[in-house]
């Protein structure tokens, strides 16, 4: 081999040695003591495998059966919906598609005091498919600029938007980590709402910064579009998912809905690093790009009319107020 090779064939022992670690300790055994000692075993039999097993090729062979035990180990996790929610991801939204109309259980609509104090309230509401107007993107910010939750809503003719935030199912206890979101710590959950309830909660008690984007496409997209979404929270009632910080999170599952409804739109570098994904979708035309980037971004930001709207059963209309217009299909 190359010394080329040999430092690329290192790198790669040493980031699959590191996932394997990392998969043990925080998918392994709920013990700390126990996770702990699996993970020293792994780590001692490599190095030995890796540094006293010759000739080289049987110790790579040797390793990477490790490291495949591990992998399908792993893979073998089942997710499970019979598990102590908290309250505000107790229920799974069911939706029943009779006709142009869809019915939805369990809608989330909690009236919050503040982040963690709420009354619960979980609706059926009713709508109909042809009076979609188009869809929305809402992009949050907590911290660094580069990464950002991503959500999206439904535009209607006449009454409330619906709105579908792809999140993590937290147990009683539990609270998200970046770095557990890479492994099978938490179930998939698609947060169906009332904008005043998901957007809200970020704006005014969060504090997160929110903007909030017209989509370009026809009513005909956007409502097979919501039809795909239904699709996946029908089918997570009876086949629980993972959420993963790569595959499976909030704007990568976006674009894989997307994907299913217009085949052509390609993948960006920007889904992985979504705080940036308004600067993709401006490049594309997907939002209104007659306006100057900065211009845009300025009026698309709701946190100031959010605040000024409160409960207000208008929310989602004052929210708009001189948000630019969707882009023509």
């Amino acid at each position: 081999m190359t010394r080329l090779l040999w430092i690329l064939l290192a790198l790669l022992i040493l980031i699959s040695a590191l996932w394997c670690c990392a998969a043990l300790w925080f998918d392994g055994p709920t013990s700390r003591p126990a996770a702990g000692l699996l993970v020293a075993g792994f780590a001692v039999l490599s190095i030995y495998l890796l540094i006293r097993v010759r000739p080289t090729s049987l110790a790579l062979g040797l390793y990477s059966g490790l490291f495949v035990v591990v992998l399908m180990w792993w893979l073998s996790i089942e997710p499970s919906n019979d598990r102590e929610w908290l309250p505000d991801v107790a229920q799974l939204p069911r939706v029943h598609v009779e006709g142009d109309t869809i019915r939805i259980e369990n809608l989330r609509n909690f009236d919050y005091r503040s982040e963690n104090e709420y009354t619960v309230s979980w609706e059926t509401r009713t709508y109909e498919l042809a009076k979609i107007r188009g869809v929305d993107l809402f992009i949050s910010y907590w911290g660094s600029p580069m990464i950002a939750h991503t959500f999206v809503s439904w535009d209607f003719e006449t009454g409330p938007p619906l709105t579908i935030s792809i999140e993590t199912r937290k147990e009683v206890g539990e609270s998200y980590s970046a770095i557990k979101g890479f492994f099978r710590q938490f179930e998939l959950y698609y947060v169906v709402s009332d904008e005043r309830d998901v957007a809200r909660l970020r704006t005014n008690f969060r504090g997160e910064q929110v903007y909030l984007y017209r989509l370009r496409g026809t009513p005909e997209k956007a409502r097979e579009l919501l039809m795909d979404y239904v699709e996946s929270i029908n089918r997570l009632r009876e086949q629980p998912g993972w959420y993963n910080a790569i595959e499976h999170n909030c704007t990568t599952s976006i674009h894989h809905h997307v994907k299913h409804v217009v085949p052509q739109n390609t993948w960006d570098w920007r889904m992985l690093v979504n705080g940036y994904l308004d600067e993709a979708a401006y490049e594309r035309g997907t939002i209104n790009n007659r306006l100057p980037f900065d211009e845009l971004r300025r009026r698309s930001h709701i946190n100031a009319r959010a605040r000024a709207a409160g409960g207000d059963g208008n929310y989602s209309e004052r929210i708009r107020v001189g948000l630019p217009e969707r882009p023509p299909s």
